[in-house]
């Protein structure tokens, strides 16, 4: 009888166990990122996927002028969370600072940023921000961009990416080229800008922007209506105080769709662009 309860105490055990374990590599919920940095779900879920990042400097070195060092290739200073941090100009907002978590991405997903076009002139294009979402769940994309691809078609990364609930998640290193844009062109003050860093594929604005995704809201993913019920609060304010950061002028912050040139491109859908304006003002 004593032999009879072991054997199925140990049974429930394993496949408790192994049930736990799927559910959490395939939760896309939100709690694993709400819970505190030491707490055991989120070192246990994603001790893998995600650091937790106790400070703001911590995550980027302050925004400086373009190196071309290197003919080949060059690892420009980042465009993200300089150092001072702005102060908000509310004193209702003084002090926000959203979570803020790192993601692992696998190399074949991002690449390095270029000091000269596959021409050989050279490029010292200035910053600028894209925005874009996810379509699919926020840990999704995650999943995706740490699963090596080896086909160009396939590989995909941005550079930060903000939850439903505002936390932002640093993917793609900022010095390095993110591959958020495929074939894309940059019009702003300077003319028409992008850069042409491969001969087989189309020019892209990759070389000098900074990606940063929305996760979609859930009646968005995997549709392809014009529009869904939008974006949080949390996630306008915590990409406000983001872009806020990089110093990168509000004139060279653009979407996917408006850079893109392959015509399927539509997102951010449902940008409020009025709401993201407003929290920016707040910040700068």
């Amino acid at each position: 009888m004593k032999q009879n309860i072991l054997f199925i105490v140990v049974v429930l055990t394993i496949t408790g166990v192994v049930t736990a374990a799927f559910g959490l590599r395939n939760n896309d919920s939100l709690d694993l990122l709400r819970s505190p940095p030491e707490s055991v779900d989120l070192q246990q879920a994603q001790a893998e996927s995600f650091t937790n990042v106790t400070s703001a400097s911590d995550a980027a070195p302050p925004v400086q002028d373009y190196v071309t060092a290197n003919p080949e290739s060059v690892s420009p200073p980042s465009p993200v969370v300089p150092s001072p941090v702005p102060a908000p100009s509310s004193a209702s907002n003084s002090g926000y600072q959203p979570p803020q978590y790192q993601a692992e991405v696998h190399p074949s997903n991002y690449g390095e940023r270029y000091a000269q076009n596959a021409q050989g002139q050279p490029v010292d294009n200035d910053w600028i921000i894209v925005l874009h979402e996810t379509v699919g769940s926020g840990m999704s994309a995650v999943n995706h961009f740490q699963t090596p691809h080896l086909n160009d078609a396939d590989q995909v990364s941005y550079h930060a990416l903000i939850w439903a609930d505002g936390t932002v998640i640093y993917l793609v290193p900022p010095e390095k080229r993110a591959y958020g844009a495929g074939n894309s062109v940059f019009e702003g003050d300077r003319g028409i800008e992008t850069v042409k860093t491969n001969p087989d594929l189309p020019p892209s604005v990759n070389n000098f922007a900074y990606h940063i995704s929305f996760e979609t809201p859930p009646d968005g993913r995997e549709s392809k209506n014009a529009v869904h019920s939008g974006y949080t609060q949390a996630q306008y304010q915590s990409l406000a105080w983001l872009v806020a950061r990089t110093g990168v002028p509000d004139s060279r912050v653009t979407t996917h769709r408006e850079v893109d040139r392959s015509g399927n491109r539509a997102d951010p859908r449902s940008f409020d662009t009025a709401t993201f304006q407003s929290m920016l003002s707040l910040y700068r």
